[in-house]
């Protein structure tokens, strides 16, 4: 039988579970007391921690936002479903009517955070059940609802909701993201909000482009690692741990919970490549890249117009897809500079032929201008061609019918050759180039050719640098001039 003061704790408890914390002490005594889970509260990688995430999502309505919106980036194993479970625990409690759903990159990934925060419920609030928690769904007596959405454009359009969870997006297929972009809406005093969270896998993902677009849009993005959620190591010698490399003795002041020997088992049996990607949140993996070696920090610097360096032009012509011209020089000692890009979209041949005179040094000595092949095609609806076109501006094009492989292989030599020089350098101006660099991939299956996926985002920018590899060998062979 409960005493006096244990009735008076259990009366003190109930009533604090549905009073909303103020501010992140109380919030994290909050899901301690009434959920059982600790979050590490501290970045040891200097970047975020799990609760950083718990905190924004939590906060949207106290700090007054116009919405929740953010990304997580985190490692495998990360706490990426767990945090997004304890969310979704406090908006349907302490926000009553709040609609709440969750979808991820397959059904077991969505069942797993639905399943924590259905534990949580039974567990912590099940009174304030209302009728039995199904397979997919549960409801509150306070109106709010929790669902698992299927992974269907058809099941995610026309909806509109309060949250909207995403997990593990690097597994979403394209039409169902995208779909999933306009079913939060605010309403009943509760702010929307759309979270996405997810490893990065490829640099060419829906990850890396979700991430693109966050930064764009200055939406905040949370990013973590292993040392953020690992346990604090209080035994092992730094010289001799097989982690040391990564660690540098940082796991000394953690206090997560990602158990130490398991890192380690993980790392012995990982790629370098994989391990960086899936658990340090470095640098996605270049496994299925056309230019494994391109890096930033050694193919891209700053770039000026030099008068003591040829210069030419390369062009991929487009109309829905980009029109894309390369301004690049090469100096004597064949180093090529990338200088300026300039990328259009539905502008006539005329209005690209002026953009590319204009953008131009006046100064400069033009050695040529190459193009794609087929911009010497007549249209059937105009009656001419795109060279022609550019013609009649002044501009006259030169190019070469090639296979795509020994372009590319022309420009892998370039970004570093067989002694580890590299002699291809782009200027940071050149956004779109630098991606494509990055992004450029070949498919999942191998389709015999290996010819990289012609996906109509990288492939034009790759296309205006290998036509300049191409016809700068004019002297090897027949190229036409107009």
């Amino acid at each position: 039988m409960k005493t006096q003061n244990e009735n008076h704790l259990s009366s003190v408890l109930s009533a604090l579970r549905t009073e909303p914390p103020k501010n992140r002490k109380q919030l994290k005594g909050y899901i301690k007391t009434f959920l059982g889970v600790s979050l590490p509260d501290k970045s040891l990688s200097g970047a975020a921690s799990p609760f950083d995430y718990l905190w924004h999502a939590y906060s949207t309505e106290l700090e007054g936002r116009p919405n929740g919106d953010c990304l997580v980036w985190a490692n495998r194993g990360g706490g990426k479903t767990l945090c997004g479970a304890v969310l979704t625990v406090l908006d349907a409690v302490l926000r009553p009517g709040c609609s709440i759903k969750i979808l991820s990159g397959s059904q077991e990934q969505a069942r797993r955070m639905y399943e924590y925060a259905a534990r949580f419920m039974e567990e912590g609030f099940p009174d304030m059940l209302s009728g039995k928690i199904t397979k997919s769904s549960l409801r509150l007596e306070n109106s709010s609802s929790v669902e698992v959405l299927t992974q269907s454009s058809r099941n995610v359009r026309g909806r509109h909701i309060h949250k909207l969870r995403c997990d593990e997006i690097e597994l979403f297929d394209p039409e169902v993201y995208q779909a999933a972009q306009y079913i939060t809406k605010s309403g009943n005093g509760i702010t929307s909000a759309m979270e996405a969270a997810s490893t990065m896998h490829e640099p060419y993902g829906i990850m890396s482009e979700a991430v693109s677009t966050a930064k764009k849009a200055c939406m905040p993005v949370f990013r973590w690692n292993l040392w953020d959620v690992i346990e604090k190591c209080t035994e092992r010698t730094c010289s001799s741990c097989p982690l040391w490399e990564d660690c540098r003795g940082i796991a000394k002041d953690a206090g997560g919970y990602y158990r130490i020997d398991d890192a380690v088992s993980q790392m012995n049996r990982a790629s370098r490549s994989s391990w960086e990607s899936e658990m340090l949140c470095r640098k996605p993996s270049a496994s299925r890249c056309v230019f494994p070696s391109f890096e930033r920090s050694v193919n891209v610097c700053r770039q000026d117009f030099s008068a003591a360096r040829r210069l030419f032009r390369s062009i991929d012509f487009g109309f829905v897809n980009p029109f894309v011209c390369l301004w690049i020089e090469q100096d004597s000692a064949g180093n090529v500079f990338v200088i300026k890009e300039y990328v259009a979209r539905q502008k006539t041949a005329a209005v690209n032929c002026e953009n590319v005179r204009k953008l131009t040094p006046k100064t400069a000595s033009l050695a040529g201008t190459f193009c794609d092949p087929a911009g010497s095609q007549t249209s059937q609806i105009s009656g001419t061609s795109v060279v022609s076109e550019f013609r009649k501006q002044g501009i006259n094009l030169r190019w070469k019918a090639s296979r795509i492989a020994p372009g590319l292989e022309m420009i892998r030599q370039h970004i570093r050759n067989a002694a580890g020089r590299p002699r291809l350098f782009i200027d940071r101006s050149c956004v779109n180039l630098i991606e494509a660099m990055e992004s450029y991939h070949y498919p999942a299956k191998c389709t015999g050719d290996e010819l990289p996926e012609k996906d109509g985002i990288y492939d034009h920018y790759i296309d205006a640098l290998r036509y300049f590899f191409v016809n700068l060998e004019s002297d090897k062979g027949f190229v036409a001039k107009y």
